[in-house]
């Protein structure tokens, strides 16, 4: 699932396979661009923003990719075959002399003006990932709706940009909250470590392979993914239950005994604990 960790290194990995290169392949395969040609121009810079990645192409153009749930971009050495899905799930193929970044399944694909980037990631908080990041601004956004389940304000990228339904349910299980306690009910030392715990667990995983927030090998996560089998902590079997407005499925995982707040309840009622 691409949060802001899986974001940074495909960043990463395109930046580093055609940055300074100049593109002698352009093939998008989206309507609204089937005619666009970007060949003879130099790649300059690939950066993310939050879940938002954006390719810096000379002339002063971003090409704008969201990954969401099942994007991706793959790289491929030249003359290595392409093994990233079916050739109908391809929407962009941007290649240099040595490499090919191929770009499957991308739900969001838009090419604008450098100069107009803020269009489309302006609206996003601090950075978790990024040079922008601001503890304090992030924790104020946060607090800004105290009546908001803290699930999704976590969520909510104008808060702060990076975290997805995993880390979530990682850092409510580590705040020892559940992820519908009202933010406002956050204990103020849990509300003050929660900026610079969100940052340590994308920093400690970007540059992983496997994301992890407990350091056991094979027992990588404390709650996500882990309903019915028993907490890492307290052996309780870890619930599941989604959490929103109904627009889309999001689980969450949580452990009754370790987290404290509200749970879920039959017919969409809540009860404390």
């Amino acid at each position: 699932m691409p949060e802001g960790d899986t974001v940074w290194q495909t960043a990463r990995r395109l930046h580093g396979a055609l940055a300074g290169e100049v593109l002698i392949r352009s093939d998008f395969r989206v309507p609204r661009y089937a005619t666009v040609d970007l060949t003879g121009r130099r790649v300059l810079d690939v950066v993310s923003r939050g879940k938002h990645l954006l390719t810096r192409i000379e002339g002063g153009l971003t090409l704008h990719s969201h990954l969401r749930m099942d994007g991706s971009w793959k790289v491929f050495a030249a003359g290595r075959r392409w093994s990233g899905g079916p050739a109908h799930q391809i929407r962009v193929v941007l290649g240099s002399a040595d490499r090919t970044a191929v770009g499957y399944r991308l739900p969001v694909l838009e090419l604008l003006r450098t100069a107009d980037e803020h269009r489309v990631v302006g609206h996003l908080g601090p950075d978790l990932l990024g040079p922008d990041w601001d503890p304090a601004q992030a924790l104020a956004n946060l607090l800004a709706d105290p009546a908001r389940p803290l699930g999704e304000a976590l969520l909510d990228q104008r808060n702060l940009a990076g975290i997805g339904n995993v880390y979530k349910c990682e850092l409510c299980f580590l705040l020892g909250v559940t992820p519908w306690l009202p933010v406002g009910d956050l204990p103020a030392e849990r509300a003050g470590e929660l900026p610079a715990l969100a940052k340590k667990l994308l920093e400690a995983n970007r540059d992983r392979p496997v994301r992890g927030t407990t350091g056991r090998r094979g027992q990588d996560l404390f709650v996500y993914g882990r309903a019915p089998r028993p907490c890492l902590r307290c052996n309780t079997s870890v619930r599941v239950a989604d959490q929103g407005d109904g627009s889309r499925e999001r689980p969450t995982y949580w452990c009754p005994t370790c987290q404290r707040g509200p749970t879920p309840a039959p017919r969409g009622r809540t009860g404390a604990r």
